[in-house]
């Protein structure tokens, strides 16, 4: 660690974590412990702090993409705990945990300096499955859209050929009958095709 001309952390005034430009500081005799006068970006209070650069360590990653596996490390810092269900970013795309193995087996959560590897699934994007009601068949389908896209019930969507309206959402919690439903959270959209009338 060299001494910044920058650095984010805590100021005084504001309350939260800002950027600081660094007015004069030396490193401490472990080389990860900055000792500082700042000046706050933001409201422009000078202040000494001492500041401890966490220590981070490369955890191997298993990342899942539509049946398909690929190898990949992200750092974390060391005393970070993953919890499956968080969510990561690894470079630019953003990955969901899906698993987290410590020594020989898996846990629901760990420090990062605990784990072995962390198996995750890509989350830019979610294959969400259809089954189209056609009075006597169903036809099932899918379609790719962001995790954050909201899904209504009563909705009309087009799905390939095939103008549809929502009629239920079946969610890890049960099956939803009004309201909406993220993306992310669907398990399964069943849907009827609509009529089409022509004036």
């Amino acid at each position: 660690m060299n001494v910044p001309n920058a650095i984010q952390v805590e100021c005084p005034d504001c309350g939260e974590e800002t950027l600081h430009e660094v007015l004069k500081g030396r490193l401490g005799k472990d080389g990860n412990t900055l000792e500082g006068t700042l000046r706050c970006h933001e409201c422009g209070r000078v202040h000494t702090a001492v500041v401890r650069e966490t220590k981070t360590v490369m955890v191997p990653v298993i990342i899942s993409d539509q049946g398909e596996s690929r190898k990949a490390e992200i750092e974390i810092p060391e005393d970070e705990e993953i919890r499956i269900e968080d969510e990561l970013l690894l470079d630019d795309l953003p990955i969901i945990v899906s698993s987290v193995e410590k020594g020989n087996g898996r846990v629901t959560k760990a420090l990062a300096k605990d784990i072995t590897a962390i198996w995750a699934k890509r989350f830019d994007q979610v294959h969400v499955k259809i089954s189209i009601n056609d009075v006597h068949k169903t036809i099932p389908a899918e379609i790719v859209v962001l995790p954050e896209e909201e899904f209504f019930i009563g909705d009309l969507m087009t799905v390939g050929r095939y103008n549809v309206v929502i009629t239920q959402i079946k969610t890890p919690d049960g099956m939803a009958r009004r309201g909406s439903v993220l993306a992310r959270d669907i398990v399964r959209l069943y849907a009827r095709k609509a009529r089409t009338t022509y004036s």
